[in-house]
């Protein structure tokens, strides 16, 4: 990265798509707090398209904590990544002139809180070091160009961890009824997924060009998302894609409550999990019990409610 004239303001979050999401009203945040500085947002080279619809926030491509940043010092570092010890000491070897993170060895600030919304929670923390903060700017103006397939439902069947992902057999049963009462369906995923992904659309007698598992960067993603009819989906980055552009979705929790990582309130979602038998480990080799709870009826009955002409 260039090291520009002006003073610079370096975030950590070297995460995910919904990692970053929830991360927006906190970037906004500073955007708005540090008008003559440029800010840089450290994160995975592939969100630059999420980025840049962010609005005055460069990207520092870093792949993960094993990075080096740049060396020189930003005028602020801030840790939106947590609170653990390497992101902290990564940020410190920088030497920058102000610090904004949990409190930590060298870092003053809030103690990290566990239960709590995640998007609050960075909100929280800028606002501990005075910086105002709104959860609720998420959202994301709608892409010009509608993408792939606009007006669809979107069904996204898989997620980063088995605890997460609703068995297959009950994606492809919702699918079927939806195409049974003439919605465009279409199924996302990443190329890893693609076994996935047909596995459902065979299931639900969907034809394979509404499989496009593998053929959606980022970019189409989000043209997709945002020009969706709906979106069912588990506890995943496309869930907070629905959330950002506001289009209707039905999101299913397991090991991780909505209460933490669920849509903002007062919106067009419906987050579906059972909560009474959570185990909470989201790295598990099995879907979590909270998750299994949830039922194909119960899942036809919030769209049901939701897909009205």
């Amino acid at each position: 990265m260039m090291v520009s004239e002006k003073p610079w303001v370096l975030a950590l979050r070297a995460l995910k798509l919904g990692d970053a999401l929830v991360a927006v009203p906190a970037l906004r945040a500073l955007r708005t707090a540090f008008p003559d500085h440029r800010v840089v947002l450290a994160a995975p080279p592939e969100l630059r398209p999420l980025v840049d619809r962010i609005g005055g926030i460069d990207l520092l491509p870093v792949r993960d904590l094993d990075g080096p940043l740049p060396p020189c010092a930003p005028d602020t570092a801030v840790n939106l990544h947590g609170a653990g010890p390497r992101s902290s000491e990564l940020l410190a070897a920088l030497s920058p002139a102000r610090r904004i993170g949990h409190r930590g060895p060298g870092w003053p600030g809030p103690e990290w809180v566990e239960d709590m919304p995640e998007r609050e929670r960075w909100c929280r923390l800028l606002r501990e070091h005075g910086i105002a903060a709104d959860g609720t700017d998420l959202h994301l103006s709608d892409p010009e160009h509608p993408g792939p397939a606009p007006g669809t439902v979107v069904v996204h069947p898989g997620a980063a961890y088995p605890s997460k992902r609703w068995p297959a057999e009950r994606f492809a049963a919702v699918a079927r009824w939806l195409r049974d009462r003439g919605e465009r369906v279409v199924l996302t995923g990443t190329e890893a997924e693609r076994p996935l992904t047909a596995r459902v659309a065979a299931l639900a007698g969907l034809p394979p060009e509404r499989d496009l598992a593998g053929r959606t960067g980022l970019d189409d993603l989000m043209r997709l998302v945002a020009h969706a009819r709906h979106v069912l989906c588990g506890d995943t980055g496309t869930a907070h894609l629905s959330y950002a552009f506001g289009v209707p979705s039905t999101v299913l929790f397991g090991p991780v409550p909505a209460s933490r990582w669920g849509p903002p309130a007062n919106g067009p979602h419906r987050a579906l999990s059972a909560d009474g038998p959570r185990r909470g480990d989201p790295f598990r080799a099995v879907p979590d019990p909270a998750l299994l709870g949830v039922t194909v009826p119960a899942v036809l009955h919030a769209l049901a409610e939701q897909l009205i002409d």
